[in-house]
């Protein structure tokens, strides 16, 4: 079983990884998708490698040669990725939001507002943010006290499960959690909400049931991207103490650590005419090019 599992987690990783990668090359190479939602993919594709990259190969170590000891620099670096990567997945799909809202909802002024300027200054708003936050709670877990050896409920460093086995008092730290959990929980939580519920009205005005469809298909990959994110975090913390599974929290956590970084590549693809639009033409344009080179020669 041991063998099947391990190979059942590195099929996984190298498909959210090479999935990931290909469509962030793609995106750099096809101008036709130099668009801000296109943009905010790009981030997310290369948020969702290095969220994967942190964690799944010492699981993968974990799996294949039951080594499951991990160093504390290690343990606190491992920590600082999945708060950078968590915090700036929910604030990009925020920003994606806000994208789709203006496109639909305010589709004349689409090109002053969502400028080049404009993305990239909100993209780097949002690194710049996750980075200082991971930044603050690596630091603040590093100053904590530890036994020698101790043994983290998690099959990765989470702030919770670390938490939970120092030996310091941890109250105030666990009320900015809480703070935290509201402003980069709740609040970019609600404003997709609110986003969606106007772009739903909008689209409601529109007569043609053509351009209904049209309308909220541009919003499908990123509507089924927040539902795969958010649906394992809400059920994971908002759920009562009474129904605490071990087991049912590790399946959970595998689901928006490992199973979303894989499946978003394909959710950005599937059935979108704009993507596979761009590479067809890509592909006649290398192909015009190597035809051309083989005549010259």
């Amino acid at each position: 079983m041991t063998c099947i599992i391990f190979i059942g987690f590195l099929f996984i990783y190298l498909l959210a990884v090479v999935g990931n990668v290909l469509f962030a090359s793609l995106v750099s190479a096809m101008p036709q998708l130099h668009t801000p939602m296109y943009f905010f993919l790009w981030n997310l594709s290369i948020v969702d490698v290095t969220y994967i990259s942190a964690i799944f190969p010492n699981l993968l170590s974990i799996t294949l040669a039951s080594n499951k000891k991990i160093s504390f620099p290690g343990c606190i670096t491992q920590l600082y990725f999945f708060i950078f990567c968590v915090d700036e997945e929910i604030l990009i799909l925020t920003c994606m939001a806000y994208d789709r809202y203006v496109a639909i909802c305010i589709p004349l002024n689409y090109s002053m507002i969502m400028n080049r300027r404009t993305y990239v200054l909100m993209a780097a708003f949002t690194w710049m943010i996750s980075f200082m936050n991971a930044l603050m709670h690596s630091s603040l877990v590093s100053t904590l006290s530890f036994c020698s050896s101790i043994t983290i409920d998690h099959f990765f460093c989470d702030l919770n499960a670390l938490y939970a086995v120092t030996i310091s008092d941890t109250r105030s730290r666990k009320i900015l959690v809480i703070i935290e959990d509201i402003l980069f929980g709740f609040v970019p939580f609600s404003l997709i909400v609110t986003s969606y519920v106007f772009i739903i009205s909008s689209v409601l005005k529109i007569r043609s049931t053509k351009g209904r469809f049209k309308a909220f298909s541009s919003c499908t990959s990123h509507l089924t991207t927040v539902i795969l994110f958010y649906g394992p975090i809400l059920f994971l913390y908002i759920k009562p103490k009474s129904v605490y599974s071990k087991t049912q929290d590790g399946i959970i956590s595998l689901l928006y650590v490992a199973v979303v970084p894989m499946l978003n590549p394909f959710v950005y693809t599937l059935r979108n005419k704009e993507f596979f639009g761009a590479l067809k033409n890509m592909a006649r344009i290398h192909g015009y090019n190597i035809l051309c080179s083989i005549r010259h020669s």
